[in-house]
């Protein structure tokens, strides 16, 4: 349960649908709901239709192609 009503908890891990993006969510503006990449970086709104738990796996996924952009030195 969120702690709007609508959408999922802060702080939880969740997969746009619409463009395939892993995000952490923020929070909840209006009818749409916030997420930020892993690792970091500019939030995006998303519609709580469109959204789903991202998986282990798909976190895990996230996460390591980060780490591997940094050690390129492709994000800060």
């Amino acid at each position: 349960m969120s702690d709007t009503g609508s959408g999922p908890p802060i702080g939880s891990y969740a997969v746009d649908t619409h463009s395939g993006r892993v995000g952490r969510v923020m929070g909840h503006e209006g009818p749409y709901v916030q997420l930020r990449p892993v690792g970091g970086g500019r939030e995006w709104d998303c519609v709580p239709d469109s959204l789903r738990a991202a998986t282990t796996i798909e976190r895990l996924r996230a996460a390591t192609a980060y780490e591997n952009a940094r050690s390129r030195g492709e994000v800060p």
